[in-house]
């Protein structure tokens, strides 16, 4: 376990970063081959189905990531202010929240996940995979729910590694099983589906097992699940707007796809080439925020204000020059690496997505910014303004979907995001620059009781 509140914060968060880097492209590389295999195996109306369902599964999948990283961030607190009794009460109870979740996430998704998609005017040549896809993801809510939840209470208490190696073998096994599944026993989309979910249980199981043997400090007893309601009412005050703050954003992405299903398979294609690209190369970015938060989280409960933003000026600075190397990159290769989806002979999908590039590359230091104030201001265990930030983004996403998408077909899409985060953004920066003055009141007030 790795203690965040000592030493050089610019240094503790970089290499807290590369394993959470590493382990957020392996995540991404084995949601990938499910693409890569598809498309190139069963060509591009599977690749779209199978595409058309990222919104949706972001939908229901988000408000698990949101919801366990949030249960997450009340244990690096206690971490942090070196309450080990309070951690493993703060486990106990994120698995009694997460078992209720998950139960009702699985019966309302599987439920509407036909009229969902019919809604968002999914093609009819495409709707049966995409059904079919989504409905087996949707099933294995329960591997990715708890997966999430040891991964973020492992992350919580400063170990960013071993989450990485469970990544790397849950990757491994998702291609392998891609390949036995949809090639050997032509299983198509059905195959992907049951492949994702296998991984994601087993890296599940690998969590159990390192937490049992490795983590005094995780280790239940009977006890520690005796319900305690305001300990609840904690975690639920970060963790439920966090896990909505996903899922509204989730919505903005879902009428930005009903605005794209609308213009044809090509396009739906090309967004979801594209959109995997581009989830690589944000990836920096992302894993410096969830990073942040931690980073905050800790040093919040060990009451080291100063040094919270100190780390928030330091991990900027990385994270926004890393975003302006991926978007060059994307904005130079982007539409060489789509060919790893698609078929070269498909020049209108590589040209679609070449615009995608364009308008998105360049503004990926938003996002960058974006990511380190929303971990941060979670990590403070503030979780209204975050929220407040998801609606905006599914304004300004709704905006680029209804009225730019209309005027100005794929090129008006290809700015929903960028609109977002823009948006998002402005909200964010008002509320952290009202709790930098905060944090300074709470520094000088500490600093007055010591002399």
């Amino acid at each position: 376990m790795k203690d965040l509140t000592h030493g050089n914060p610019a240094k503790l968060i970089f290499l807290f970063t590369i394993p959470l880097l590493i382990g957020n492209i392996f995540q991404q590389f084995y949601n990938m081959a499910d693409m890569i295999i598809v498309g190139q195996t069963l060509g591009k109306d599977a690749l779209a189905a199978v595409g058309s369902t990222g919104s949706i599964t972001f939908l229901i999948i988000g408000f698990a990531q949101g919801l366990t990283a949030g249960l997450s961030i009340i244990t690096s607190q206690r971490f942090g202010g070196q309450d080990y009794r309070g951690v493993k009460k703060s486990f106990a109870t994120g698995i009694i929240i997460s078992g209720i979740v998950t139960i009702v996430l699985t019966a309302l998704s599987l439920i509407f996940v036909r009229p969902m998609l019919l809604l968002m005017q999914t093609p009819q040549e495409i709707i049966d995979d995409a059904q079919l896809f989504i409905s087996i993801i949707f099933l294995g809510i329960f591997a990715a729910m708890a997966f999430n939840l040891l991964s973020n209470v492992i992350r919580a208490l400063g170990d960013s590694r071993t989450p990485l190696l469970f990544l790397i073998i849950a990757s491994i096994i998702n291609v392998v099983l891609d390949l036995i599944l949809i090639i050997n026993f032509h299983m198509g989309v059905a195959g992907a589906g049951i492949a994702t979910v296998t991984a994601q249980i087993i890296s599940s199981v690998l969590c159990v097992l390192y937490i049992r043997w490795k983590i005094p400090n995780l280790q239940l007893r009977k006890k520690d699940f005796s319900i305690d309601r305001h300990d609840f009412r904690v975690h639920l005050n970060i963790a439920l707007p966090m896990a909505f703050q996903s899922s509204i954003i989730a919505i903005g992405a879902i009428i930005l796809q009903a605005a794209l299903n609308s213009l044809g398979t090509d396009v739906v294609a090309a967004q979801a080439a594209s959109g995997k690209i581009e989830q690589f190369a944000t990836q920096p970015m992302m894993s410096f925020g969830i990073a942040m938060a931690t980073f905050t989280a800790q040093n919040y409960g060990a009451k080291k204000y100063k040094r919270i933003l100190q780390g928030v000026n330091q991990a900027l600075v990385m994270s926004i020059g890393f975003s302006l190397l991926a978007g060059g990159i994307v904005i130079l290769f982007g539409q060489n690496l789509v060919t790893l989806f698609i078929s070269g002979k498909e020049t209108e999908v590589l040209h679609l997505s070449q615009i995608y590039f364009n308008v998105n590359g360049n503004m990926y230091w938003l996002l960058a910014i974006l990511f380190i104030i929303r971990y941060a201001l979670q990590g403070l265990g503030q979780s209204v303004i975050p929220t407040i930030a998801g609606i905006m983004e599914l304004i300004m996403r709704s905006f680029a979907a209804i009225i730019l998408t209309a005027s100005l077909g794929f090129v008006g899409a290809a700015f929903a995001s960028p609109l977002a985060w823009a948006g998002s953004v402005v909200v964010l920066l008002a509320s952290y620059f009202k709790s930098i003055k905060r944090l300074k009141k709470l520094e000088h007030e500490q600093a007055t009781k010591i002399d």
